[in-house]
Parts: C-alpha cells; structure tokens; sequence
C-alpha cells in the first residue's frame, strides 16, 4: 500500500513516536523511509553574521544529533532511513517536499515543539494535515 514514507522530525517526543510508527510501517510495507526536520529559527534581525552563523550551527548540531537518534532506530529493525534538513517555514516546507518527491504517506506526531493550540490540536500538525498532498498518519 505505501511505496515511500516520510516522516516529520522536530526532535520532540510527538516526532519520535510518529518516527517509530513510521518505521513500523515501512517495515511492513517494505517501503522507503524518508525523515524530514526544517529549520525555521534563524534570528530575523541579527546584531552580526557571527550571531547568523551560530544559530545555524545550533541547529545544524540539533539535528545532525536528532538524525543519528532516528538512523539508530530505523536500523535496529533493520531499515535505512534517508534525513533531510530543510530550511524555512514547517508547514509550507513538508508539504512542498512531500509533493516534489511523491510521497504515499506522511507521518507526524500529534503534538511538537509547536503548542499554540494547547492540547486542542496543533496548528503544525493540522496545517499538514489539511494540507498534505498524501495520506496523513496523525500518532498520539
């Protein structure tokens, strides 16, 4: 049923448990298993490039860590898992690159870093939702 999964990585407890469905999923299906973290918290307005430069490289080292935590569980069942990092809006990024790379099912967690909604329903995960261009598994 699913050829190609992604699965959305902030690195919040929410993401870790829609990543392990996900690699239950692509084990089931024998399906590609894709990961996808955007960083969209680069100061607007920096004093200097240097502060630039050590956000970046913040999140750069976030990630790279968040990533080698998801390759780890993917191939504790014995899956490889591709990481992008991606730069810009959350929202707008995962659904663009879900788009371009034709992708059957994207995974999220319920709740991320994200809480502006409270424990109504986050406005991330609904945005992706309502706007995915595949079926969206929605984990708790």
């Amino acid at each position: 049923m699913f050829r190609k999964i992604l699965a959305a990585n902030d690195g919040s407890e929410g993401a870790r448990k829609a990543l392990i469905a996900a690699i239950d999923l692509a084990k089931k299906y024998r399906a590609e298993l894709h990961s996808i973290s955007v960083e969209e918290h680069l100061p607007h307005y920096a004093a200097s490039l240097g502060e630039v430069l050590e956000a970046q490289s913040e999140a750069n080292d976030y990630f790279k860590k968040k990533n080698e935590e998801a390759m780890a569980l993917a191939l504790k069942e014995g899956l490889s898992l591709h990481t992008h990092v991606l730069a810009g809006h959350e929202v707008g990024t995962i659904i663009q690159f879900a788009k371009d790379n034709h992708f059957d099912l994207l995974v999220i967690g319920f709740m991320g870093h994200s809480k502006i909604f409270g424990r109504i329903w986050g406005s991330t995960s609904h945005n992706l939702t309502r706007l995915s261009p595949c079926t969206v598994l929605v984990v708790k």
